[in-house]
């Protein structure tokens, strides 16, 4: 099966998502007659022939215009994470297939989301921090480790599962929220489900993977931050608008023996003379989680993967469809 095909997406971020072998592996299936270009370079004369889109960050939005200048176009492949703002209602009426790399970030946000629990139940930030602001070793005091600690995880979509699946190698106990979860997936994954305020109360770390949604926004307020249990650790590596932060500052100002280690905050930066920058309980890393620099090339493999998928008539892994984009990050 050969296809024609169209690079489109950032410059800046092409090759590391796309480099020589993942471009390679791509073209065995697909005939790219020009280099990438940027969105807001594309003409109708290089869409015409396209079966295939080849895009990530900085991908045009499928909209009529785009569509009608693309009659053969079939299949989006799409090397980044959420796909919100590139499918619309046209390019799902008009049945264009878009599959997405979202679950592969999954598994590297897991990764560090791992990391960071496990420092967290050895209270390693917080040696750190205090023995910074006191310039002098300080004692071990009430750190648990992993035998017997429990890690709650708020939602159990890609980013969730994956966490759990790699917690599941570790003595702690998992327990998750997540109203629209498959109990017999939770089940098989070792988490038991409970709901939100008792997972608050009850977890020694709280890890956020759940999407930015009008429903979720600022879902983690006051109320459940001082509801906290004795020196746990909440983590958010999924979006900073998912947190009152006000609230946050306030809670973590009174309750010294909580700590936060924000990988994402809103807005992202936070503003020069935040709290979060200040005190003691609050580390605050530069959105680190997902997939950087070479991990990107996870990425592009994963597309190349599909699309030999595709050319094969096999079912894709990581297709994206509009019944499964209401609950989506």
């Amino acid at each position: 099966m050969t296809l024609t095909g169209i690079y489109v997406m950032d410059p800046a971020r092409f090759d590391d998502v796309y480099g020589p072998e993942e471009r390679a592996a791509i073209e065995r299936y697909v005939t790219v007659p020009g280099p990438n270009l940027p969105a807001d370079r594309l003409t109708a004369d290089r869409l015409a022939a396209a079966q295939v889109l080849i895009t990530g960050w900085g991908a045009p939005r499928l909209d009529a215009a785009l569509l009608a200048s693309a009659p053969r176009l079939e299949l989006v492949l799409y090397g980044a994470g959420s796909v919100r703002h590139v499918v619309t209602a046209d390019s799902w009426e008009r049945g264009v297939r878009v599959t997405a790399a979202g679950s592969v970030i999954a598994d590297c946000v897991a990764e560090f989301t791992l990391a960071q629990v496990l420092i967290a139940l050895k209270h390693g930030w917080r040696y750190v921090l205090r023995s910074r602001a006191t310039g002098a070793p300080v004692r071990r005091d009430t750190e648990r480790g992993t035998e017997g600690s429990v890690v709650g995880l708020v939602s159990l979509g890609a980013a969730g599962r994956a966490t759990a699946h790699l917690l599941g190698r570790h003595a702690v106990r998992v327990q998750a929220y997540d109203p629209y979860a498959d109990p017999s997936q939770a089940a098989a994954l070792g988490v038991q489900l409970i709901g939100l305020d008792e997972l608050f109360a009850t977890s020694d770390v709280v890890s956020l993977h759940t999407p930015l949604l009008p429903a979720t926004r600022r879902m983690v307020d006051g109320r459940l931050l001082r509801s906290m249990k004795r020196d746990a650790t909440l983590i958010n590596t999924a979006r900073g608008g998912l947190i009152d932060e006000e609230a946050l500052a306030v809670v973590a100002a009174h309750r010294p023996d909580l700590f936060f280690a924000l990988d994402v905050t809103d807005p992202e930066p936070p503003p020069a003379g935040s709290p979060l920058f200040s005190l003691e309980n609050i580390v605050v890393t530069p959105h680190l989680a997902g997939n950087l620099g070479p991990e990107r090339r996870r990425l592009g493999r994963a597309m190349a993967t599909e699309l030999a998928r595709y050319a094969r008539g096999q079912r894709l892994r990581h297709e994206v469809t509009a019944e499964r984009m209401e609950f989506a990050a």
